[in-house]
């Protein structure tokens, strides 16, 4: 397992993927990334403290990740973070949460005191794929309410089921509200959900341009970060 790695285009930063306590909802139809939770305390900082200890702060841009929210990190880890952004000036940060933690956003950006991007997985702007389909529980209404919390949504397509309408019309909504925001094309898993190769076919090459945009990362395949495995 890949943990630490640097993104060298666009935004370019270091990104770490650290372990944390079982995500809060756990309950996407789609998700097995969860499996990368732990309960072992001890264990999850003494990891995280080692890919920690990898970043150089060269590009002054760090981004956290783990297999839920950065709301289930470990207190210690969170601390270590915040040193770590000390000793290496970083000077912005990317972390990512689900749609539960929203009260909590507010709070984690005055505890580490700098500005942060923050990331979330809406999966599809279409609130009945998104929730009854999805099971995502992310029951926000307009792309407005979205954005008094998150900065970033990040989106997937390419699975059965979803349509070509359907992923126009969120594309549309990401270049015309958002500064910053991810695609991923749907990586087939352990769990039920199908990829519709005809639609990421589609996709690819009505959207090839995406590669190049400016406020859009494009990631075909979920290690294109350079972590995980």
């Amino acid at each position: 397992m890949d943990r630490y790695s640097k993104i060298s285009k666009k935004t370019k930063r270091e990104i770490v993927l650290l372990k944390g306590f079982p995500c809060i909802w756990s309950k996407c139809t789609f998700c097995d990334y969860i499996d990368d939770n732990s309960k072992n305390e001890l264990e999850m900082i003494d990891l995280n403290k080692s890919v920690l200890d990898n970043v150089t702060g060269e590009y002054g841009i760090l981004e956290v990740i783990n297999s839920g929210s950065c709301f289930e990190l470990p207190k210690e880890t969170l601390n270590y973070i915040k040193t770590i952004i000390i000793e290496k000036n970083i000077k912005h940060l990317f972390l990512e949460s689900h749609w539960c933690y929203r009260n909590n956003v507010e709070k984690m950006r005055k505890f580490f005191k700098i500005p942060i991007t923050f990331k979330i997985g809406v999966e599809t702007f279409d609130d009945d794929f998104r929730n009854n389909f999805l099971n995502k529980n992310a029951d926000f209404k307009t792309v407005e309410n979205l954005k008094k919390y998150f900065d970033s949504p990040c989106i997937m397509v390419g699975i059965l089921g979803q349509t070509k309408e359907m992923i126009d019309k969120d594309i549309d909504i990401l270049i015309n509200n958002f500064e910053h925001a991810t695609i991923n094309v749907y990586i087939p898993n352990t769990t039920n959900v199908k990829r519709d190769e005809d639609l990421v076919a589609w996709f690819l090459k009505k959207y090839a341009y995406l590669k190049d945009h400016s406020t859009i990362e494009l990631l075909v395949n979920n290690t294109d970060f350079g972590v995980g495995d």
